[in-house]
């Protein structure tokens, strides 16, 4: 491991470095330090666009590095407990794709929940691997599918002992953490990888009182949105690995699809963010959790809101929950989690991280103070006041259990026609279909489209979902396999 200290910052202090030589650009990016784009320098500053520089020397280079992106790697995987840590730059979408493409292929089987990010379908589609899924179960009063059992990970790898890796959620976008522990000791032994889409458990390497980490529960590989709850720049992640994995293969499947121009404004926010968590992490994820303990408590004394936290453990299902998420449930006002959000950045300039069907997460983070958080529970209270009513027309919220009738890539890349989307039941899906956030399919390439899933599209529709996916942005037509 490093010898470095964490008060280091390789990529940061190389950049200082470089801008004290004052060297003639005759490469790329061409705006040459802002001075080509002048109206680009004024809105992000001088400073920032002189160090958007191009891989040199002195700087490594993330493809291959060899000097000070290695030893920000080195640092990395030293603070999140890894054998080795990459720096990615094409967000965690890159690093969950990187991470399956690492350990299936063409018609190998991979355990996975259903309620998955669509970053994991999407890497399905490019290496041809078939899901296994794990139907997580769900709570009837939220609306929400929660972790994998560790009965149903144990039965499906019964069915399907051919499998080649095991991914778990850790946490869900609202929270909720299986037990990753016995998941990862059943995945290993039956000869299975575990892997952990970790984007939104970065603090859980550095708080106390927090759900186990992927690295600290034994999993080979774990996907780390450092931009979330890390601090770093939007796009920025680490893509984390255990003793079991090649570092030189991974590195390899990575440098399939990550730019080879890596961006230095992207690599040192996450250098120096690392160093930040390292250093400071404990006492600022104490604080953060301190902030969504008071607005939990807060917004439940509103009446009619649910901001649910550890009670719902069950040592199972949801074998932990992380009490930085200010998940809320908003039926029993009678509006949808979406209405509420619409209604926060409409009516009180306050933008919130995603509205489902019965839903609302309040993103607590670093950079949080008790003035905004006040701010959140007085606009709440008077949307309840103003705008609360009967909840009869809200739809039963639960989970839809998908039918996988052809893998992934077959279904995307088939012969398809486009048919109006009240035309599709029974047949099969060739494109996505979700609200993003949180970005987990409603229906995902392969699988086949039921009368359910269509009244499920048509009610987040016109709740005012954001919904993305399909070839039409209106989503009134959707591509089906032909002759199915």
């Amino acid at each position: 491991m490093s010898q470095l200290s964490q008060k280091r910052a390789p990529i940061y202090e190389a950049l200082e470095e470089f801008k004290k030589m004052r060297v003639v650009p005759f490469d790329v990016p061409g705006h040459k330090r802002g001075r080509g784009n002048p109206e680009l320098a004024e809105l992000l500053g001088e400073k920032c666009v002189s160090m958007d520089v191009n891989s040199m020397k002195p700087l490594d280079n993330l493809c291959h590095p060899v000097s000070v992106i290695r030893d920000a790697e080195r640092l990395a995987a030293e603070a999140f407990h890894a054998a080795h840590a990459f720096l990615m730059v094409g967000g965690t979408t890159s690093a969950v794709q990187s991470m399956i493409l690492s350990v299936v292929k063409r018609g190998e089987k991979i355990i996975l929940p259903r309620n998955v990010h669509r970053s994991v379908m999407g890497a399905m589609v490019l290496c041809g691997a078939v899901p296994v899924y794990v139907n997580p179960e769900c709570d009837a009063r939220l609306g929400i599918p929660l972790g994998m059992s560790v009965s149903a990970v144990e039965e499906a790898i019964r069915k399907n002992p051919d499998a080649k890796a095991v991914l778990v959620n850790n946490p869900t976008y609202y929270g909720i953490c299986s037990d990753i522990k016995r998941i990862t000791q059943l995945a290993h032994q039956n000869g299975m990888l575990c892997l952990a889409d970790e984007a939104h458990g970065t603090h859980f390497y550095f708080g106390e009182g927090l759900p186990l980490s992927a690295m600290d529960a034994g999993a080979d590989m774990a996907a780390v949105s450092m931009h979330k709850s890390g601090g770093s720049l939007t796009q920025s992640s680490l893509l984390l690995i255990g003793p079991a994995m090649q570092e030189g293969h991974v590195r390899q499947i990575i440098n399939l699809t990550q730019t080879t121009s890596g961006s230095y404004l992207l690599l040192s926010s996450l250098d120096i963010s690392r160093r930040n968590l390292a250093l400071r992490g404990k006492e600022t994820f104490e604080k953060v959790k301190e902030l969504a303990e008071y607005a939990r408590g807060e917004i439940n004394a509103i009446g009619g809101y649910y901001a649910f936290s550890r009670e719902l453990v069950n040592g199972d299902s949801i074998f932990d929950f992380d009490v930085t998420k200010l998940s809320v449930n908003t039926l029993d006002i009678g509006l949808a989690g979406i209405e509420v959000y619409d209604l926060l950045r409409d009516e009180y300039d306050i933008q919130i991280e995603f509205g489902d069907l019965g839903n609302i997460l309040a993103y607590v983070s670093i950079g949080d103070r008790m003035r905004e958080i006040e701010r959140l529970v007085s606009a709440l209270s008077e949307i309840r006041r103003r705008f609360a009513k009967s909840g009869a027309d809200l739809m039963e919220q639960e989970y839809i259990d998908p039918e996988v009738a052809v893998s992934p890539q077959e279904a995307f890349y088939a012969e398809t026609e486009s048919l109006p989307i009240e035309e599709t039941a029974g047949r099969i899906c060739s494109e996505f279909v979700m609200c993003y956030p949180p970005g987990i399919p409603i229906l995902a390439p392969g699988e086949r489209i039921t009368r359910p899933i269509l009244d499920y599209i048509a009610y987040a529709k016109e709740k005012g979902c954001s919904m993305t996916g399909p070839e039409d942005p209106g989503i009134e037509r959707l591509n089906v396999l032909k002759g199915d």
